[in-house]
């Protein structure tokens, strides 16, 4: 087996089955076909047991803010994932849930003739608990694998306070684990078995998705019950090779720009690869790869010590450093603190200080008081608050430095701390394309103090909570073009 050993965890204490018909991939989090630990090891598993593959990829219909834009986007993927693994001799089984709980039991039927599961491990939304659920009822051995970030999940159990604290954990412990990259296509040359056939009793009770839905899924999401005010965005579609030409165009014509022009909102230099990191359809190993091979990298340049500052640690260019930064630190800082608790989006979960000057402030005179729906509407008096909140709505998105200011507002414009960050919670989750992430969560959350540490001076509201004000923002960035675009 060639998955590190650290990344792999039993879920259960059953043994695998040797005479069973096949191994079973349940792609929930990584869903894509390459640069993925957990389908590597079920291929190594299928080839070392002589047996053929099976990818389950499920879509529930009944997950909260369940919607068009959200289902859009991963059976877009879906699609995609069909015709690589049918290429590859991997029987691939899409379900897409046509009504709430008529998955049940599909996972547990599958696995009754199966050798072993393999799960992706992955500390997003209601995954963790759904594999919970599963363990004690799939009869085989169910192993699950992260494939989330450079740093293994399980190479520490700490929960850190600020960026500097884990960047310095992260520089300390990565060059152990930066030779060992998941396969950029585990299926090639797998010459795995094929399957006849899936028992006919499975399919009866749960039909596979046809491949027609997948590739056109007007009509499928249609007939499922999702919320249809927040429809697709057409111009972000979901899948793997899309992810693959954004991070591919970014590295050649955006990366160069990425540390002068990032926070212009009119000089957009992000790589727009947040929703494909969040539904799995780029993995951070690919896009590591990508940058370090545009730099002509080797571990060789890496500093000898672990110092935690931004800079001066790959041996890259300070356009690259900067990226990393984003895509590796700040990522997985977010997916850490998912995976020790499980409160990652309460308001308990702030630091003691932010906590304290927040309540001290609580019941502080507001200049402007909204409610949760004039916030969705972007019905405020602030035009470039209300810019941001259109952009979110229409394409699923934010940009950065806005969406720092579009928290800090609402926590201002709330009537307390905590109805803010209920206000930011749902407005994201149920809007972006890479709501409900731990990496989306990690921004809300500094917008209250998470990761960050008191700034002076002591401001009604914030009280020592960074502050942030909208014309500072228009006077410091370009934002012309885009008030022009989502304003009106």
């Amino acid at each position: 087996m060639t998955v590190p050993a650290v990344r792999v965890r039993p879920c259960n204490d059953r043994p695998a089955r040797a005479s069973g018909a096949f191994v079973v991939y349940w792609m929930t989090a990584f869903r894509r076909t390459g640069w993925n630990f957990a389908l590597e090891r079920a291929v190594e598993h299928a080839r070392s047991l002589g047996r053929p593959l099976v990818v389950l990829e499920a879509l529930r219909c009944d997950y909260r803010w369940a919607s068009e834009r959200l289902h859009a986007f991963v059976i877009e993927g879906m699609a995609v994932n069909r015709r690589r693994f049918e290429a590859a001799g991997a029987a691939y089984f899409p379900y897409v849930e046509p009504e709430p709980g008529a998955a049940r039991g599909l996972l547990e039927s599958l696995a009754a003739s199966a050798c072993v599961v393999v799960a992706d491990d992955a500390p997003l939304f209601f995954l963790p608990r759904m594999l919970a659920a599963a363990a004690p009822r799939v009869p085989v051995l169910l192993e699950a694998v992260d494939s989330n970030g450079l740093l293994p999940l399980a190479a520490t159990d700490r929960v850190f306070s600020t960026a500097f604290a884990f960047r310095r954990l992260l520089q300390a412990e990565l060059p152990a684990h930066l030779g060992a990259l998941p396969a950029s296509d585990p299926l090639s040359g797998s010459d795995l078995p094929r399957l006849s056939a899936l028992p006919a009793e499975l399919l009866r009770r749960w039909p596979a998705t046809a491949p027609e839905e997948l590739a056109s899924p007007i009509s499928l999401l249609a007939s499922l019950p999702l919320n249809r005010a927040v429809g697709a965005v057409g111009r972000t579609p979901g899948g793997s090779p899309e992810g693959r030409a954004r991070l591919e165009r970014f590295v050649r014509a955006g990366l160069d720009r990425y540390p002068e022009a990032r926070n212009h909102p009119d000089d957009d230099a992000s790589s727009a690869l947040s929703p494909y990191l969040h539904f799995g359809h780029v993995s951070a190993h690919e896009v590591f790869a990508a940058v370090a091979s545009r730099e002509g990298w080797s571990a060789e340049r890496l500093a000898r010590r672990a110092t935690g500052r931004r800079t001066g640690w790959w041996g890259m260019s300070e356009a690259a450093e900067a990226f990393l930064d984003q895509v590796v630190t700040w990522r997985e800082l977010g997916l850490n603190f998912a995976a020790r608790r499980d409160d990652a989006e309460s308001y308990e979960s702030l630091p003691p200080w932010a906590l304290a000057t927040l309540g001290k402030h609580a019941a502080d005179s507001r200049p402007h008081v909204y409610s949760p729906d004039e916030f969705e509407q972007a019905r405020t008096h602030d035009q470039l608050w209300n810019a941001a909140q259109r952009q979110l709505t229409l394409e699923g998105r934010i940009h950065n430095y806005l969406r720092m200011l579009w928290g800090k507002k609402i926590l201002e414009w709330s009537p307390s701390p905590r109805a803010a960050l209920e206000t930011m919670v749902e407005l994201n989750n149920r809007w972006a394309l890479d709501g409900r992430d731990p990496n989306s969560t990690s921004g809300i959350l500094w917008c209250l103090g998470r990761y960050d540490r008191p700034w002076g001076p002591e401001r009604p509201v914030f009280g020592t909570v960074r502050f942030m004000s909208s014309a500072n923002t228009a006077r410091k960035l370009r934002v012309r073009e885009y008030l022009s675009r989502y304003a009106p």
